[in-house]
């Protein structure tokens, strides 16, 4: 693994510059970056890595560490809330992923430290002609850090073979909000998620101890998608987590009251975690939910006012 700004090799230029020009040409009617990515995923496909590690430094949250290889990066470090709130945004450059491709995220939030991350836009998993794509996300906070991992939705293409594990490890008093949000199909564009498959992993454990353990598994075209125990015919379904030690005693009810403008919800606590889910026809409304849910539960949990990311009205 490369320190951040090292030169990559000519022949990775290459086929990273021509990896960003076909996203950049995306648009709704013409996909031109998906049938270039498609042509060259056997060829062409990323590893990416990008490890970060938060540490509090006389008062002041830090970025003291950041490492990656291939097309995973962040920008620099903002604090629209003062020393005290390390932001930064997640970028993949190459505007989507293809089969064959594999994004490792490691973050660590040292004790102390209240780091938050977002990312520019949704991510898009393109259709693969076999090859399995990959992310893996795992998140580490030690005690009385905070971490907010707060990602702009996901896209999954009809036919994209898709896998994903997020993990999430808490110290102590270590506290985590975050969401996810997945989208099957281009909605805007007619399209459902009729081939291919979506797996997916999501875990909250605390001093070894699970807290929140969940799979997923979808194939397009499943009986699960239109079933009211699956998706209900919904194309877009989120979880929402927000993890305490201890919770506060008035979290549960604050997010009991805010309603999502389409679509199903509901609200639950397990183990000192708010878990919040949305089903439902749109992604906008799912992210609107959970910002909701998150400006009430920030005060309670680490005593912030809830700030939304300025990447977000972009």
């Amino acid at each position: 693994m490369e320190c951040a700004g090292a030169r990559d090799s000519c022949a990775g230029t290459i086929q990273f510059g021509a990896r960003c020009l076909a996203g950049l040409r995306y648009t709704a009617t013409v996909d031109l970056a998906e049938t270039r990515l498609i042509e060259s995923q056997a060829a062409a496909s990323w590893r990416a890595e990008l490890k970060l590690r938060y540490e509090r430094i006389d008062g002041r949250t830090v970025l003291t560490e950041r490492l990656h290889r291939g097309p995973l990066r962040v920008q620099k470090s903002l604090y629209p809330e003062g020393d005290a709130v390390c932001q930064n945004i997640v970028v993949h450059p190459p505007a989507g992923i293809v089969g064959g491709d594999a994004l490792v995220l490691d973050v660590e939030a040292g004790a102390n430290a209240c780091a938050q991350l977002t990312t520019p836009g949704a991510a898009k998993w393109y259709r693969s002609e076999g090859l399995v794509a990959r992310q893996d996300i795992a998140l580490g906070v030690a005690n009385r850090a905070v971490l907010e991992w707060l990602p702009q939705g996901t896209i999954v293409f009809d036919g994209a073979i898709a896998e994903l594990d997020t993990r999430i490890d808490l110290a102590g008093d270590a506290v985590f909000i975050g969401w996810d949000i997945v989208c099957l199909g281009r909605a805007a564009a007619g399209e459902r998620f009729g081939r291919g498959s979506w797996r997916q992993r999501l875990g909250i454990v605390r001093d070894g101890a699970p807290v929140f353990l969940e799979r997923c598994a979808l194939g397009g075209g499943a009986g699960l998608l239109a079933s009211p125990v699956g998706l209900n015919g919904a194309a877009v379904f989120g979880t929402f987590l927000a993890s305490a030690q201890p919770l506060p005693e008035a979290a549960l009810a604050q997010c009991r009251e805010p309603v999502p403008a389409t679509g199903e919800f509901a609200v639950t606590s397990v183990r000192g975690c708010i878990v919040a889910r949305y089903r439902g026809p749109s992604a906008e409304a799912a992210q609107e939910y959970f910002a909701e849910l998150w400006g009430r539960l920030r005060p309670l949990m680490i005593g912030r006012a809830a700030v939304p990311p300025r990447i977000w009205k972009t």
